[in-house]
């Protein structure tokens, strides 16, 4: 007997600190104060500028809250329109009822529609999570043409390399083309610039967008005996360079017919002609193939030698949903091609077939876009006018 009440007495005295401490977990939880994350909207601004983010607390806390947290992309794209946010840490102290996380908004002056993106609380100690998302709206402040429309997304080279200098490079900034770097072509040259191209090239339909892209604009439009109208810039006289890494980031038009390109010519070609000077084209692009850009070699002494690759767009974006870098590391003896920084074409001295190999020396560099022409094909009822080929950078590195 005297065992059996032994034992009851332990399971109610058991059962009864068990309730209590279950009682107490209970109410430590309920008096946890509740999160919330408010949503906001901002202008875009034409400079990056820091917002704030309020969270909200249904209570004062009574210890220090801490709270991780990241940003998650919507239409709004992380790098191009704010900077993006990763398992970052704040910490609430007691007695605060409201907190602000700051966000950087990457503005411009390009006219687009009003984008969001999410700031996220991942968790929260000593504080229940009711909203975890802030929904962040960038409300577009810039006027222009609704119908010019500039990828908001795409992959970026740095500004430096280890090893290397920059030596030279234009970004696009301010009200013009900056003509002590370019000079214009103009007219549909001999023969369609040897391609049978369709094209007269102006120099008015090329612009400084936003003070911040390249734009030429190909358009439909009469111009003599020719429909169709372009802009092809180059460097020969002004800017000219031997070997070194080359980067040109573009975002490309698009439509059958359409052909714009980032390339090179041998600075000697008016006393050593095509293809004898050689010639390196950085980048090509088809307009009717969406996801595929060419990289090509042209030489040969009297007659025409040439041999490229050409790679697909990838994890950014087709070639004209967003801004991709185009590059060739160009060193004696060998060219390499890259398509945000993945190699996809070489070339060397040995691949020459028996001719001189020409690219030890000087170029210039041609940006332009075609309409028509022997390798594209003509426009045809599919292309859509007017077509815009925007480019953001060039620039030149040399090795130490």
């Amino acid at each position: 007997m005297k065992l059996k009440s032994l034992y009851s007495i332990f399971l109610f005295t058991t059962f009864i600190i068990l309730h209590s401490c279950g009682k107490e977990d209970s109410q430590s939880d309920v008096s946890l104060p509740s999160l919330t994350s408010e949503n906001i909207s901002v202008e875009e601004g034409n400079d990056d500028h820091t917002i704030q983010v309020k969270i909200n607390l249904s209570a004062e806390s009574q210890n220090n809250i801490v709270l991780k947290y990241s940003t998650k992309d919507g239409t709004a794209q992380a790098g191009s329109d704010y900077t993006t946010i990763t398992d970052a840490t704040s910490i609430i102290p007691p007695g605060t009822t409201e907190w602000q996380i700051p966000v950087t908004i990457k503005g411009d002056k390009i006219s687009e529609p009003d984008e969001t993106f999410e700031l996220i609380v991942t968790s929260a100690l000593n504080a229940t999570v009711k909203k975890a998302a802030a929904t962040i709206t960038i409300k577009n402040d810039d006027t222009g043409d609704p119908n010019i429309i500039v990828p908001s997304a795409g992959y970026q080279t740095p500004d430096n390399y280890p090893g290397y200098t920059l030596v030279w490079a234009d970004e696009f900034k301010g009200p013009a083309v900056d003509e002590n770097n370019w000079t214009f072509e103009i007219g549909n040259g001999n023969n369609g610039w040897g391609n049978n191209e369709l094209q007269y090239y102006k120099k008015e339909n090329t612009s400084i967008y936003a003070e911040d892209y390249l734009m030429i604009t190909a358009k439909q439009e009469q111009t003599g005996n020719f429909q169709y109208t372009s802009s092809r810039l180059i460097t020969k006289d002004k800017k000219e360079f031997t070997f070194g890494r080359v980067d040109i980031r573009a975002a490309m038009p698009i439509g059958q017919g359409i052909w714009p390109a980032l390339w090179a010519l041998g600075a000697d070609i008016d006393s050593n002609p095509w293809p004898n000077c050689g010639e390196i084209d950085i980048m090509e692009f088809l307009g009717h193939e969406a996801g595929r850009i060419y990289g090509t070699a042209h030489w040969g002494m009297n007659v025409h030698k040439s041999k490229g690759g050409s790679t697909l767009s990838g994890a950014e974006g087709d070639f004209h949903e967003a801004f991709h870098v185009f590059s060739i590391i160009w060193e004696k003896d060998k060219i390499e091609w890259y398509m945000d920084d993945n190699k996809y074409f070489t070339i060397s001295a040995d691949d020459m077939e028996g001719h001189p190999y020409p690219f030890n020396s000087a170029q210039f560099f041609i940006i332009n876009c075609a309409v028509g022409g022997n390798w594209p094909g003509n426009p045809d009822g599919t292309t859509v006018f007017p077509q815009r080929y925007f480019v953001d950078y060039i620039r030149v590195f040399q090795k130490n």
